[in-house]
């Protein structure tokens, strides 16, 4: 008989970890439940649907619990060290912002589905397999299940935006299509020369392999670190690679942008995250000068175009939106730059913080311009206090959230940690460009703010029904920030902690 080829066959055999794999697994479940029953529910039970993914993704949420209450869980392990798949409280963390934010978009896409005459099940089944990709990715240790977890988050998105019938959704998800992908064929290029001068797509045994890996392989490994990056930032839509969120948000279904804009960014910067602080950190000084000037230009950009936004522009407040997103990314990416001056994975708890707490308002946000509807234009908010005073107070606490004022504490002590990380990390130039563009910022948010109670030459007419799926989403998203306003250390506690 051929003996094997390995010295212990048995150690190839492993038990599988299901609690730490159950809030991915969860959501695949879910979606391959949705896509069987879609075939035998009648059309006039589709709506079922909606709520059996709404019910998939608090099962998931519900798997993190054990998660949180225990210790760090690995699976999926080699024998010669290292594992796939890590629940750390970094990965629990992105878990909980992907699988909560498309809960509530689950809740805010339930009337969308309906009023734009949507197909239920390709909706509700690619909205579950893009959150199974977003949950799975923050737990990735090694470039291949980071760079197929980062896939299964994108490709669904790509559907959803273009599930519209009515043009533009088919345009929007070609031009997201495309700049993805070429983004994509950028990043695998720069993971293969990674691995040629690493050995090794383990996140830290890259970093091993960095550090001793022989000089004439250092350009090919810098190249490689550089490449990888850019197609993480195009997923966190950071300047320069930002150039589809606006025409791709207004082309897609409200509920698919605002997922889009929490959940898919949350899924580009886990894994801008990993990759750089795990496997690139011999290189720190040189991709925190990267990220620095990334994320001087991303805020700035997006702060700027989001200031120049008419209130009689159609579809205006969806692309403020857009462009206030690619502000935030801006100070998202901050705290990473500042982990490659530190040289520690500490100031990242200052991105993770901020990253729940703009994922909640902004959320909120998409879900009042839903509610609101018609053409989207700003000058549509105008008197909304006289016409739906909760949708008013609702709208305005969101946006003096992501401005960083009073009453929306909550977001004055995310930007006061993300500054904080840039000058402990001696980024001081860094931290006066947020300065800046925290007050360019607040013009357009007061201005959108006071449109809300402005009077209005329209006749007050009662509000519309608000549908109850609507009415609970924006009813958790205002909740939540309240919450947070009055005990922000709730979530600003992870940047004391440790994350990996």
């Amino acid at each position: 008989m051929t003996p094997l080829a390995v010295a212990d066959p048995g150690g190839l055999i492993q038990s599988v970890d299901w609690v730490a794999i159950a809030p991915p697994l969860i959501a695949a479940f879910a979606a391959l439940a949705v896509l069987v029953a879609d075939l035998f529910l009648p059309e006039a039970r589709k709506r079922l649907l909606g709520w059996l993914s709404a019910a998939g993704l608090l099962a998931a949420l519900a798997a993190l619990l054990p998660l949180v209450l225990g210790d760090t869980r690995s699976t999926f392990c080699f024998t010669s060290g290292g594992c796939s798949y890590t629940a750390d409280h970094f990965a629990l963390a992105f878990q909980l912002l992907a699988l909560g934010g498309a809960l509530l978009t689950a809740l805010l896409s339930l009337h969308t589905v309906e009023d734009e005459k949507l197909p239920g099940g390709e909706y509700w089944f690619l909205l579950l397999s893009s959150a199974c990709g977003a949950a799975l990715l923050p737990a990735a240790r090694d470039l291949a299940t980071l760079v197929i977890a980062l896939e299964v988050a994108t490709l669904p998105a790509f559907a959803l935006v273009a599930l519209r019938r009515d043009g533009r959704g088919a345009e929007s998800a070609l031009k997201f299509f495309l700049s993805s992908v070429t983004a994509t064929a950028v990043m695998l290029l720069g993971v293969s020369f990674v691995y040629a001068a690493a050995g090794t797509i383990q996140l830290q045994g890259i970093a091993d392999g960095l550090a001793h890996a022989p000089a004439q392989l250092k350009p090919l490994a810098e190249a490689g670190a550089v490449l990888t990056l850019v197609g993480f930032a195009f997923k966190t839509a950071a300047v320069p690679f930002h150039f589809w969120v606006p025409d791709t948000y207004v082309g897609a279904p409200l509920p698919v942008a605002g997922y889009l804009s929490v959940v898919g960014k949350a899924a580009g910067l886990a894994g801008l995250a990993l990759v750089t602080t795990l496997a690139f950190r011999p290189y720190g000084h040189t991709w925190g000068l990267v990220l620095a000037v990334l994320a001087a230009l991303t805020m700035t950009v997006g702060n700027a175009a989001a200031l120049r936004q008419r209130a009689d522009t159609p579809y205006g407040a969806v692309r403020l939106l857009a462009w206030s997103s690619v502000g935030q990314a801006g100070y998202l990416l901050v705290p990473l730059a500042a982990a490659g001056y530190a040289g520690s994975a500490e100031p990242l708890g200052a991105t993770v913080a901020y990253a729940l707490i703009y994922g909640l308002v902004n959320l909120g946000a998409f879900g009042v311009v839903a509610l609101v509807g018609g053409s989207g234009r700003l000058e549509s908010f105008r008197g909304l206090a006289g016409r739906n005073r909760w949708a008013a107070f609702a709208l305005a606490f969101f946006l003096l959230c992501l401005a960083g004022l009073p009453p929306g504490v909550v977001g004055l002590f995310g930007k006061v940690v993300v500054f904080r990380s840039a000058v402990d990390a001696g980024l001081g130039w860094l931290a006066v460009v947020m300065a800046v563009n925290v007050v360019i910022a607040l013009a357009y948010y007061l201005k959108w703010t006071a449109l809300l109670f402005a009077p209005s030459a329209e006749q007050v007419v009662a509000p519309r029904r608000v549908p109850a799926p609507l009415a609970t989403a924006l009813g958790l998203a205002a909740s939540g920030a309240v919450v947070l306003s009055v005990a922000p250390q709730l979530v600003l506690q992870v940047v004391s902690g440790s994350l990996f």
